[in-house]
């Protein structure tokens, strides 16, 4: 294995997969969430950078190909349990969340019994677009969660009077931004959530699809 820098890139954001749940355990909120929230947006993009730099520069290895999609996957199956978590276990999350874990357990189990002649199925444009659709929701998601509780910091240290006095004002202000923004980065992010595990969906699908001929057993052997 070469430490070349997209590799370096690849096992960073590898490592940086837990890191977004142990935010939580080390800071309070919402300091964590936009801690994570930083942690994830930053890593996300290594997962873009790290494949440019390898095809750009002639780096490509049999050790990147194989960590990228693994260093994906942990660092959206980590993030999903942390959101889902601390959503409450909101069902409106936890049906796509489910889809999209379902996908990635499955698809791994197929390629670990394809074996040699997983290679030999190639990533589409659509897995790609997957995998950013995920990254895209989960990021929404964690700045929802953020302002979210920072509003309810605010509600719940502030006097009442002043509190009230901060949703009347006809301006925009801490309040109010929290509250609104909260709420609208939430749904937004329900949304694309929706919508990644669609996409996910219809990969896994055709992923299967396209490993059903090295799964069909040899007429000979029967």
């Amino acid at each position: 294995m070469n430490w070349n820098i997209p590799n370096m890139l690849t096992v960073a954001r590898l490592l940086a997969a837990p890191g977004v749940a142990i935010m939580f355990l080390y800071f309070t909120r919402p300091y964590a969430d936009w801690f994570a929230l930083a942690l994830f947006v930053i890593a996300s993009l290594t997962d873009f950078l790290d494949g440019y730099l390898a095809r750009l520069w002639k780096q490509e290895s049999k050790f990147g190909t194989m960590l990228d999609p693994i260093a994906d996957k942990a660092m959206v199956v980590i993030a999903l349990l942390v959101i889902t978590g601390y959503t409450g276990m909101n069902p409106w999350l936890i049906l796509p969340a489910t889809v999209i874990l379902f996908r990635e357990v499955f698809v791994s189990g197929l390629r670990e019994f394809l074996g040699a002649d997983a290679g030999k199925l190639a990533v589409t444009k659509l897995a790609k677009w997957k995998t950013t659709a995920q990254m895209v929701a989960i990021a929404v998601l964690f700045l929802g969660m953020g302002l979210e509780q920072v509003h309810l910091n605010i509600f719940y240290f502030t006097d009442p009077a002043d509190y009230q006095m901060a949703l009347d004002d006809a301006n925009w202000n801490r309040t109010t931004i929290a509250m609104e923004g909260g709420f609208y980065a939430g749904i937004v992010g329900i949304v694309l959530m929706w919508f990644a595990a669609i996409l996910t969906a219809i990969t896994g699908f055709d992923y299967f699809s396209k490993a059903m001929p090295y799964l069909r057993d040899d007429p000979r052997n029967d």
